[in-house]
């Protein structure tokens, strides 16, 4: 890449640019956010010399998502044929410039005004005080807006309302104002969008970097074809009653980057970083009604064959990138083979730690297994294998967040666990499964109660001594009691307690120890009650 081009330019020129739609400000996913007293901190630096950093800028022809108003400022379109120069780098700082010089009114969500005309100069200050000369908002002391003397004409206009000393003071002001000398660089129009962003990022040391999906949202923007990528995710993850989406099914956790890879997986067969990038801005949007319903289709296969009834429950959600894939190529219901073949890919990319590290790769190798499963042949998991043991069960901690966890609670929730009271489903939902103590997961034998026994907290929070209940179960009547204790009234209550402990895979509570308060058997039995169902599961060993 050439050597960017840097041109000083001045107050004026600055937005010169914007008023005729030439500098435009892309929106991405974050709005201004720069509050009054940053702002006047800003315009401060500016009176007294101090450099504010660069404006990097991206001329091109492409068409990105831009800011259409700064609050209740209304800028200009770009004039078709032209090129039009991006603000990649100091959004925030010529966004605030500028509301100050328009004067500006922000509306906030809670209905709080902000008015950018209210920040003024402190004319009892020297104009080379330490002390800040810039003001949020007017205090006791003589004061012009910043707005006012930026705008007017002529110091003429005001001779009359200040002093001597306070007119001289406005001259300087307006004069050091004026005449600053922004930094700006220009990034050649033969450049694309992921250069550009790339070297804003590799220069920028503060603020905050573009995300791969905020640089997309903008790369895709086409008000020609009426797309926005940023509230075509936000219909997919919100719960619109008018459309289909992923809340409605218990996966709107799903994250804006799997969304990215799963479209990038469709069109390119990788997912890396400049694969997505690299997409063409057409075919994207072309795709994306395919991709989605592809999506959909993977979802209704994890919750409804696989069973795994909601987002957070999943080990990696990146799992869902090679099975969209399969639906995108696939346009029809698989065949039975592809189903068990598929379920056997999930539990092994599930208990391998497959996307601990090197997600990109994996997901690529991972999509020729997929392929296999398409052209009707099996994929192969030699030197692969996973290898489970009952002992290995009972001394995995739970961890929320693990995946190796996450992976035995999609499995007890293949099983549709039921309230031990009524034998009713339990509910599990996403709002509450993100915490390690969640209500919803229950310590069949409760830590509390172990420890007064003598059970160290880790051999207590085996994963094979947790169980998915409803909350105010957990809360209101087991909390610390020995499992014979609570245990009793439910056997008693609920006539069907037998087939309730079997949806937790508890297939016996003599067998189990749980009426001895047996915690070692208890492990024991279960580990082997889980062992058999993911062996199940699992790709067979060659």
């Amino acid at each position: 890449m050439q050597q960017p081009e840097n041109r000083p330019q001045r107050y004026d020129q600055l937005f010169v640019g914007i008023d005729t739609g030439s500098i435009k400000i892309p929106k991405f996913q974050r709005d201004f956010v720069w509050n009054k007293g940053q702002t006047a901190e800003l315009l401060d630096s500016l009176i007294k010399g101090y450099p504010i950093g660069t404006f990097i800028y991206w001329e091109t022809m492409e068409e990105l998502r831009n800011q259409k108003e700064i609050g209740n400022w209304e800028l200009p379109a770009t004039p078709k044929g032209y090129p039009v120069s991006y603000v990649l780098d100091g959004q925030q700082r010529i966004t605030s410039l500028y509301a100050v010089r328009k004067g500006v009114v922000f509306t906030k969500e809670n209905g709080e005004r902000i008015n950018y005309k209210d920040i003024v100069i402190d004319l009892s200050q020297d104009p080379d005080s330490d002390d800040q000369i810039v003001l949020a908002s007017a205090n006791e002391s003589p004061a012009i807006p910043v707005y006012e003397l930026l705008n007017m004409d002529s110091i003429t206009a005001v001779i009359e309302t200040y002093t001597g000393d306070q007119i001289k003071r406005l001259e300087e002001y307006k004069k050091r104002l004026e005449n600053y000398s922004f930094s700006t660089i220009i990034i050649d129009h033969k450049y694309s969008i992921d250069v550009a962003t790339d070297v804003f990022t590799r220069i920028n040391t503060g603020g905050t970097t573009l995300t791969l999906f905020e640089i997309m949202v903008a790369k895709t923007y086409s008000e020609r074809r009426n797309f926005d990528l940023l509230q075509k995710y936000n219909d997919l993850t919100s719960n619109i009653d008018s459309e289909k989406n992923l809340a409605t099914a218990n996966y709107e956790t799903i994250r804006n980057t799997i969304i990215l890879q799963c479209v990038a997986i469709c069109l390119s067969g990788e997912t890396r970083r400049r694969d997505i990038l690299r997409l063409d801005k057409d075919e994207f949007i072309s795709s994306w009604d395919t991709v989605k319903e592809s999506i959909f289709a993977a979802v209704d296969f994890l919750r409804d064959y696989i069973r795994v009834p909601v987002s957070n429950l999943l080990p990696y959600d990146v799992l869902l990138v090679p099975l969209t894939y399969f639906f995108f190529k696939y346009e029809r219901e698989p065949t039975l083979q592809q189903k068990k073949l598929l379920t056997q890919y999930f539990w092994w990319a599930s208990l391998s730690s497959r996307f601990s590290s090197s997600v990109d790769s994996n997901v690529s190798s991972d999509r020729r297994r997929i392929e296999r499963i398409l052209d009707g042949g099996s994929p192969n998991y030699r030197g692969e294998e996973v290898e489970l043991t009952q002992r290995a069960l009972k001394e995995h901690v739970f961890s929320a967040g693990d995946a190796f966890s996450k992976a035995i609670l999609c499995l007890y929730a293949s099983f549709r666990p039921r309230s031990f009271d009524t034998g009713a489903d339990v509910r599990i939902d996403n709002t509450w499964l993100k915490r390690r103590d969640s209500k919803n997961y229950h310590h069949f034998f409760p830590i509390s109660y172990l420890k007064k026994n003598g059970i160290e907290d880790w051999v207590a929070n085996s994963i094979m001594n947790i169980t998915i209940v409803d909350e105010y179960l957990n809360k209101g009547k087991i909390r610390a009691k020995a499992p014979s204790v609570y245990m009793r009234p439910f056997s008693e209550e609920n006539d069907e307690i037998d087939e309730t402990m079997k949806s937790h895979l508890i297939d016996d509570l003599d067998e189990s120890g749980i009426w001895r308060n047996d915690y070692e058997n208890f492990l024991d039995t279960r580990a082997k009650r889980v062992l058999e169902e993911l062996e199940k599961r699992l790709p067979p060993k060659l």
